[in-house]
């Protein structure tokens, strides 16, 4: 993006009086191209909570940073700005050796945003270019390659291929630095088509080598056995950790996950082969060891690990709004930073979802370990955690994590009659397996959420609390209300609420986040 559109840009007179907040930055919902003073605002203050959310191209230097980079504040003249890291590579710079940009959390409007660039942003971090080309991301969009590139030109400041470029960078750069593979197996386990390609996209876009990168890297970064990789998940403080460990850990399902209160861990069934995630929160990090059967897939296990953890939020942005309601106010301030659990496959969100109707949380994960020792595939060979890695006991109920979930074709082909579920909903278990399976309805990131509510409810057995416990969890729609749960008529109780849609209106666009809060509220036996 260049200055002069930066400066010819019409700014609302409601974005200029705007104190420096994420939306006076970027209105989500109607302009993703960075306000251009309110950027150097937090350039100047070096303020974290914009890390991720745009970058900073320094004219001088020819580099582009994250607004918190601790180098000396450059002058508003001479500096432009970017909603994505790839825009900034196109306009020419390379990323900052200092404050390294490409390791910020993602930008939290990927999730609320539920238009065509927000779908296809997730895709690409998911790895959809590197696996069925930008005709294939377009498909899955619902446009033409043309169209499609031109959208993102204009909202994001760069193409599909930019986009997936950056991607394939990161990755690669991950790679060099947390393990000891040659350096020809990275450029084709990041995505590169060839050594020559990586070799010209790393020092363009780092300024060195993969061999300088290798041979810098950093004292403490430690490498691990083949097959290994460490990754640190950037996260936006505050963070309930807590919260999320213990709203997975009571949810961990034997065979497929672990949870010790401190580690959480699960198998993970990924485009090129299976794999295991092992996820540790700190103070400013995730610390997050995968295993994995082909490092080609080491993207989309990262982007799936951090939308499970809700890790691109904004908590600075949701507990501000949920604050200013006075019942929300005193549960905000026990627990800041609540994320919204979500998930690494949008069908086993809906399975789960499913066996859950009114049952406990208990008895859910009962018949779900069933339905996983009896349709879920083995993993090859034994799971136990990587040297270093603190795992100790696991919750009641769970083990060693020794299967995938099963495959919505898997589920397709049961009789109904033999799973341990009233045949009601065991149909529609088999209902909704049978719909995945044939694309009739799409449960990743990609699919427009609207359209998937409308598909979900056309099946038999699947009502408007089950559709929008899939959208809460596996679509990642951050302004989700349940208002028929068990739990949240139950923790709006005990606030003194009425359970209406007319009280959750004023928890938008964050009433996912503010469900967290009611559910906490009632009690632990009624979530679901």
């Amino acid at each position: 993006m260049s200055d002069s559109r930066e400066s010819g840009r019409r700014h609302s007179p409601r974005l200029g009086a705007m104190p420096l907040t994420y939306a006076a930055v970027a209105d989500a919902e109607a302009d993703p191209i960075p306000n251009a003073e309110h950027c150097y605002r937090a350039v100047q203050s070096r303020d974290r909570r914009f890390d991720g959310v745009f970058y900073t191209g320094v004219k001088t230097t020819g580099i582009y940073c994250r607004p918190s980079c601790s180098a000396v504040t450059p002058l508003r003249k001479n500096v432009s700005f970017y909603v994505t890291a790839a825009a900034a590579q196109r306009a020419g710079f390379r990323a900052c050796r200092r404050c390294r940009p490409d390791l910020t959390p993602g930008s939290p409007q990927w999730d609320v945003r539920a238009d065509v660039a927000g779908r296809a942003m997730r895709m690409i971090a998911d790895g959809v270019v590197e696996r069925e080309g930008v005709t294939g991301l377009a498909a899955r969009a619902g446009y033409t390659p043309r169209h499609l590139n031109r959208l993102l030109i204009d909202q994001l400041g760069a193409g599909p291929l930019s986009l997936a470029r950056a991607q394939r960078s990161h990755t690669a750069r991950i790679l060099i630095e947390t393990t000891d593979m040659g350096l020809a197996d990275v450029a084709f386990a990041a995505g590169f088509s060839s050594v020559r390609q990586f070799n010209a996209t790393v020092l363009e876009v780092y300024g060195a080598t993969p061999s300088q990168l290798r041979h810098t890297r950093r004292p403490n970064q430690r490498t691990l056995s083949p097959g290994l990789i460490t990754v640190s998940l950037p996260v936006r403080q505050p963070f309930d950790a807590d919260g999320l460990l213990d709203f997975l850990g009571r949810r961990a399902v034997s065979g497929i996950e672990v949870c010790d209160g401190s580690t959480y861990a699960r198998s993970l069934r990924l485009p090129t082969g299976p794999g295991t995630a092992w996820l540790t929160p700190h103070a400013d990090r995730v610390e997050c060891t995968l295993r994995l059967a082909d490092l080609r897939d080491l993207a989309a296990a990262v982007e799936r690990c951090r939308r499970l953890l809700d890790l691109d939020a904004d908590p600075i942005a949701i507990d501000g709004q949920l604050s200013h309601d006075p019942v929300l106010a005193p549960h905000v301030a026990r627990r800041p930073g609540v994320r919204v659990p979500g998930h690494v496959d949008g069908f086993e969100v809906a399975i789960r979802a499913i066996v859950g109707q009114q049952i406990s949380v208990a008895g859910a994960r009962t018949i779900t370990s069933r339905l996983v020792r009896e349709y879920g595939e083995p993993l090859p060979g034994a799971q136990p955690p990587p040297a270093g890695v603190p795992l100790g006991e696991p919750l009641p109920g769970t083990g060693a994590i020794t299967r995938l979930f099963p495959t919505p074709h898997a589920l397709a082909a049961a009789d109904p009659a033999a799973l341990p579920m009233p045949r009601s909903r065991a149909g529609a278990v088999v209902g909704v397996a049978a719909a995945v399976a044939t694309g009739e309805v799409v449960l990743d990131r990609s699919a427009d959420r609207a359209d998937v509510r409308a598909a979900l409810l056309r099946l038999p057995g699947i009502g408007p609390w089950t559709a929008d416990y899939i959208a809460l969890r596996g679509l990642g729609d951050p302004d989700v209300f349940l208002p028929t749960d068990l739990g949240v008529r139950q923790g709006m109780s005990r606030l003194g609420l009425a359970v209406d849609d007319r009280v959750a209106e004023r928890w938008r666009p964050w009433r996912s986040y503010a469900l967290l809060h009611v559910w906490s509220a009632g009690t632990k036996e009624s979530e679901k």
